[in-house]
């Protein structure tokens, strides 16, 4: 049964998103307890609660570009979009121009700050909190700590790929480092 929900799932990927989600098979196949586990991670990384979609769309992005440039963050990006997040902003993230990059670049520098533990963390989690309350901080902390698992077990699971070019809309962008 769990083999049959992971195939639905990869499938669903595929054909909504254009992933290739075999890695969920293949763990299906060969660990139920890691199926299990994957299944739940979703609830987690995908987790946005009380911050506006921009914010948390730049925390996700921001998470995920940290462990991967290729396929996870195209999926990110489209994810994000699909929720209603500024295309315009994402780019402007993505290409590194993070300060120009509004409410996007805000949970994007975040999440990286939180990742990297760098001296400017206090201030945006203040900022934030200021803005959109405490329960603002916890998605977004939620969301850097999380979106850079998957591209970590598809790596690990030998599935990680290149980096590419995302296109954000239309538009292709070269994620800056």
């Amino acid at each position: 049964m769990l083999r049959f929900i992971m195939r639905r799932i990869a499938a669903s990927m595929r054909v909504r998103y254009g992933y290739d989600g075999s890695y969920m098979e293949e763990v299906a196949a060969v660990s139920t307890g890691g199926a299990l586990r994957l299944m739940v991670l979703p609830l987690l990384s995908q987790y946005r609660g009380a911050a506006p979609i921009d914010l948390a769309a730049g925390a996700a992005v921001a998470s995920t570009r940290e462990g991967d440039c290729g396929p996870c963050l195209q999926l990110a990006v489209d994810m994000a979009l699909q929720e209603g997040a500024s295309a315009v902003d994402l780019r402007r993230a993505l290409a590194g121009e993070v300060n120009a990059a509004g409410e996007v670049g805000l949970g994007y520098r975040f999440a990286r700050a939180a990742i990297a533990d760098s001296d400017d963390l206090a201030a945006l989690r203040d900022e934030i909190t200021a803005r959109y309350g405490q329960a603002a901080v916890v998605a977004l902390s939620i969301s850097a700590a999380t979106a850079r698992s998957w591209p970590v077990i598809k790596r690990g699971l030998g599935h990680g790929q290149a980096c590419s070019l995302v296109t954000v809309g239309d538009v292709a962008v070269e994620a800056a480092a």
